[in-house]
């Protein structure tokens, strides 16, 4: 494959994922050390000696060390202030990337001018679809079908399958509304455009937040399955069964991180959706997002 023809920014957030971290930097060693793209690596005031492992074992990356946690979408958006690429990369330090994910996605968006972003195909430790990379809209309907596991049960419908659009094929690229923020890869030109996350969001929420923004501007997202990372989701937060005996996480951060989870809907609701339904449907979702952060939080106690 021919090198990648415009500069790259590539922007890993880290907390408290040493090892991970180092991992995902050996796995992007191809790319990020070449003179014309660059590696942010932010940290976010880990405990477990990540800033300094990074800075004496990766001569390549331009690293900032917070002196506390700023969150997802403030501390990426230090270094996107910072970054001087046509493209620009949000990575997860909790990822690997397989067989080139990253050449092969920029390559992609080289060549459909017209897509503004694109995600790869990315699979959790077990091989199975990270659904939350594929993802449609949040809208009430949409929610109440996935929390009522109707998506599940007709995972091929249109109508019932809208969160995660379970309809659409997963092997085949096409539009989607939303990826992760764990491979978000998108134009320079389309941040100036709609601008940076919004910091409102401490952690979750802000990927479709942006999603959000660049569907409002005609813009289109991609989900490019020909390019694979693994995703160890949940290192950090420590609230995923995929990785809980793998993270390092207190009880305290895996609370935090549940309330942050429902904050986040409720700030993407308030922001996007509020104005468009009437009182009684706001009622049943705000209440709805209550008592599953209730019982999220129950279960945390036994």
């Amino acid at each position: 494959m021919q090198n990648i023809s415009k500069k790259l920014s590539i922007i890993i957030l880290s907390y408290n994922t040493q090892a991970q971290t180092l991992d995902c930097l050996e796995s992007i060693s191809y790319i990020g050390n070449r003179m014309e793209n660059e590696v942010f690596v932010v940290d976010n005031a880990s405990s477990d000696g990540s800033a300094e492992a990074v800075e004496t074992k990766t001569h390549w990356v331009k690293l900032i060390k917070n002196t506390e946690n700023l969150g997802f979408a403030k501390a990426n958006n230090q270094a996107i202030q910072r970054a001087n690429g046509t493209y620009i990369l949000l990575l997860n330090s909790d990822t690997k990337d397989i067989d080139r994910a990253i050449e092969k996605t920029v390559k992609f968006l080289d060549n459909n001018p017209l897509i503004d972003a694109v995600t790869c195909r990315v699979e959790l430790g077990n091989g199975e679809l990270d659904q939350a990379s594929h993802r449609g809209f949040p809208t009430p309907w949409a929610s109440f079908c996935y929390f009522t596991k109707l998506d599940k049960i007709f995972p091929k419908s249109k109508l019932f399958g809208q969160y995660h659009l379970t309809y659409k094929s997963f092997s085949e690229s096409h539009e989607i509304d939303s990826p992760s923020g764990c491979f978000f890869l998108i134009r320079r030109n389309v941040i100036n455009k709609i601008g940076f996350l919004d910091e409102t969001y401490f952690f979750f929420g802000e990927d479709v937040d942006w999603s959000y923004r660049i569907k409002q501007a005609g813009g289109k997202i991609y989900f490019y399955p020909d390019a694979k990372i693994i995703h160890y989701k949940g290192i950090s937060s420590g609230i995923k069964k995929e990785t809980s005996t793998k993270t390092q996480a207190s009880v305290e951060i895996k609370r935090k991180s549940v309330n942050y989870f429902y904050d986040a809907m409720k700030i993407f609701y308030t922001k996007y959706y509020k104005q468009k339904y009437p009182f009684f449907v706001n009622w049943l979702v705000y209440a709805g997002i209550g008592i599953k952060r209730n019982i999220s939080l129950w279960k945390m106690r036994v």
